[in-house]
């Protein structure tokens, strides 16, 4: 088979470094891991995957406590001015704000077990300045494609045509080599489709309810990398195995030989399927034979766009995503059937791809666009931001390049933008605030999204701090990074932010954005319904990182394939009994070892002094610095007449203090989970805890009579109602609690971290101040 000579722009010419020994890169251990391998797991990661589902685990899927500074990747090596992967060249002072190839990437390393991003301790207000598209700098010049009347059905003449067309593919090579971000992700591109290539095809998995999602998302994951690779060296091996993959996945070995081969009664298996199939005939397409496209066409309409036919027609018994759905189920099934109709739309003689698209743009619009509230909240819980905003993207940025418009799918939310601004607050020193659950491993569902937001939404800020993170390193992040970017996201950005849409209702502090040692608060209240049966009976839960550790954590999803899982948010749902799913599994106060109310409306009220990071990496906290954040969530109990928390940053955001206030008919209990060791001091209103070499000391102050620490096992209670199927444990973790008969009660526990250079005089001991009286200058 004959495909043609490598084309001479190509930054490695006849010599592609996946064919030789001689590859290098760096293989993202989360979002581009590579089965069969499996990188080392924090014990809170664990728990947010039942065991058998972790073939891979994906970006950020919620791993919460880890290691320090001393087990991050290295930057010390020469790499000859090229960063590969997240190792890249040191942050050398520069004398303008543009020459941005020689100071190379911001951040210096990857964090090995959080995996976010290290900065060094440095200040440069010409290459740190304010969030920016510098005019004049080296970008993506403009398509010439650019219909005045844009339609679905009136594609772009040349190929390809989705997401990545011919004019960026041109540009690339050149782009590549004046950026170190670009350069660094082709390289770890390169190396993964390198390992991609050494395995043998996807081996069928029928995974219970959850189907064969991590089949359909790991074919995505290698057609994407093999079809970046041949576009950049036209190497014709890349397309052999690609073939490979297809015929695979479409052969009577693979699955059902009928129909159903991609399980579309769980159709998100179809339409991640759907969704590679119009990568691969898309990004290949001159170099498939008639015959092969023909495979492909018939394929990807049998097993898949026949299915979101029929689920148009109102013929198919799976087709609920569409209706009323606002999250990531609707994002991803249109987005799938959009990039499959729209890779063969005008080759296609059956019409499918054609009636597919005059239904998937108008539906996605008024569901998957609704997914965003109006603060910026994901609707379902942060880690299906993920999944949810990838599908969305993906179709949007299809749209785009196929067809010239995106037709209000990035707009027609005025609040859409503002799910930026939650994923970056979202987003901890060490990990995320990842209540509820988190998901399926993520194989190439990254948060690159924010770099599509960013440069079609106008928000520099979302791209500046995506490129950094270690996610970034996949097809999608060569095409919506707009290299013209320029400054820091931390520049001007508050330390605080609440969201006060009453479905989540929340609050991030902190007290930087570029320390990894940093303190960190987020703490939430909201309703516990309407978030697709993917949130937890939490309100009141919070996580706290610290002198670069997470010590209060979160467990993450129960077993997907568990009795029940998904079926109910009714008070009496079976999902209530699992431990990671009840209040008991949670960083909240319980009431007489009961769940709360599923129908909680809890209030909140919150201040923030308003302190911002300016253009050092180093922020010098004011004296007067501080936020606090309180929640009435009485409504979320059934035996309590007034449950009332507050959380606040003091002593120049040092010290944290948990405040609250109860008067409950059924004995008390405050509960939080840690992976620390945890050491109670005599009299039991102090205890000290020790984790990754860090030491934080946590105190009662104002002790009611009978208030002291204890530990517990994390397990159901006795007389909790049994689950069908026995909990999953939870090892290594600990239940730091507080246990109290009915009464009445103020808790007032006071956070320590043990900063290095610190006294024990340099810490403050707070007034006592009611939550109703709390103001800025309350604590003063």
């Amino acid at each position: 088979m004959s495909y043609g000579a490598v084309p001479q722009n190509s930054p490695y010419g006849n010599n592609d470094p996946a064919f030789t020994e001689s590859a290098t890169g760096f293989i993202n251990p989360q979002g581009q891991a590579v089965p069969p391998k499996k990188r080392g797991l924090s014990p809170w990661i664990k728990f947010g995957i039942p065991v058998a589902l972790v073939v891979i685990v994906a970006a950020v899927v919620g791993g919460v406590l880890g290691s320090r500074k001393s087990s991050s990747s290295s930057s010390s090596g020469s790499n000859s001015g090229k960063a590969t992967g997240d190792e890249v060249p040191s942050n050398a002072p520069v004398a303008t704000a543009t020459n941005v190839l020689a100071a190379g990437r911001f951040a210096t390393a990857t964090d090995s077990k959080y995996m976010v991003p290290i900065y060094p301790s440095a200040t440069n207000t010409a290459l740190f300045a304010a969030p920016t598209i510098a005019a004049g700098a080296s970008t993506w010049p403009s398509d010439s494609f650019a219909p005045a009347n844009p339609s679905p059905l009136e594609v772009r003449p040349d190929r390809p045509r989705l997401i990545a067309p011919k004019y960026k593919w041109d540009a690339l090579p050149e782009l590549i080599r004046n950026d170190p971000y670009l350069q660094g992700w082709n390289e770890t591109i390169f190396k993964n489709a390198s390992d991609y290539r050494a395995l043998r095809p996807i081996t069928y998995f029928m995974d219970g309810d959850s189907g064969i999602l991590d089949n359909a998302r790991e074919f995505k994951m290698r057609i994407k990398a093999f079809g970046y690779v041949y576009q950049i060296t036209k190497n014709t091996g890349w397309v052999d195995r690609a073939w490979e993959e297809i015929q695979h996945v479409i052969s009577p070995q693979f699955g059902p030989d009928d129909e159903t081969k991609w399980n579309p009664t769980h159709f998100l298996d179809a339409a991640e399927f759907s969704a590679a199939f119009g990568i691969a005939y898309d990004w290949f397409y001159d170099v498939w034979s008639d015959e092969q496209k023909a495979t492909i066409r018939d394929g990807v309409i049998r097993y898949g766009l026949n299915h979101g036919t029929a689920v148009y027609a109102g013929t198919a018994d799976f087709g609920w995503w569409r209706t009323n759905i606002t999250g990531n189920w609707n994002c991803v099934c249109n987005g799938g059937l959009t990039l499959a109709s729209l890779a063969i739309l005008g080759d296609d003689t059956t019409g499918v791809a054609s009636g597919l698209l005059g239904q998937t743009i108008d539906n996605a619009k008024a569901n998957c666009a609704r997914a965003v509230t109006n603060d910026g909240s994901w609707a379902e819980s942060p880690n299906y931001w993920y999944f949810g905003t990838t599908g969305h993207a993906e179709m949007a940025s299809a749209l785009l390049t196929a067809t010239g418009s995106h037709y209000g799918l990035l707009d027609i939310n005025p609040d859409y933008f503002r799910t930026g601004i939650f994923h970056m607050y979202v987003s901890g020193p060490t990990s995320l605030f990842d209540y509820g659950d988190h998901g399926p491993p993520k194989f190439s569902t990254t948060a690159n999204s924010m770099l599509l937001y960013g440069a079609e939404l106008d928000h520099p800020e979302f791209i500046l701090h995506q490129r950094e993170q270690h996610d970034a390193a996949e097809p999608w992040s060569m095409f919506w990074y707009n290299p013209a970017v320029n400054g820091a996201f931390w520049n001007g950005l508050p330390l605080d932010h609440f969201f006060d849409q009453e479905l989540v209702q929340w609050a991030s502090m902190r007290s930087s954005w570029t320390d990894d040692d940093a303190l960190y608060v987020a703490i939430k209240a909201g309703r516990n319904r309407g978030h697709q049966t993917h949130n937890d009976l939490d309100v009141g839960d919070f996580v706290f990182d610290a002198l670069g550790t997470r010590w209060a954590g979160e467990l993450g999803s129960g077993d997907y394939r568990s009795p029940q899982y998904f079926n109910s948010e009714l008070q009496d749902a079976e999902r209530w009994k699992y431990y990671r799913k009840a209040t008991v599994g949670q960083n909240t106060l319980c009431v007489a070892n009961g769940n709360q109310n599923v129908e909680s409306r809890p209030t909140v009220k919150h201040d923030s002094s308003g302190t911002a990071q300016g253009s050092s990496t180093v922020l010098n906290i004011p004296d007067d610095s501080t936020a606090f954040w309180t929640t009435d969530m009485t409504s979320a109990y059934f035996e309590a007449s007034s449950v009332k928390r507050g959380a606040r940053l003091l002593n120049k955001r040092r010290q944290f203090l948990l405040q609250d206030e109860i008067t409950a008919e059924g004995a008390v209990q405050w509960r939080m989970h840690t992976n620390a060791t945890i050491a109670i001091e005599s009299g039991g209103t102090s205890a000290t805890l020790t984790l990754d070499g860090q030491t934080l000391k946590v105190s009662i102050l104002n002790a009611p009579s009978g208030a002291q620490f204890s530990t517990v096992q994390p397990v159901r209670p006795a007389g909790m109602p049994e689950p069908l199927v026995p909990d999953q444990e939870n090892p290594g973790v600990t239940v730091l609690a507080i246990s109290l008969p009915a009464g009445t009660y103020n808790l007032q526990v006071l956070f320590n971290p043990q900063w290095p250079g610190m006294s024990d005089s340099d810490f403050v001991t707070p007034s006592s101040v009611p939550l109703d009286n709390w103001s800025l200058r309350s604590h003063d």
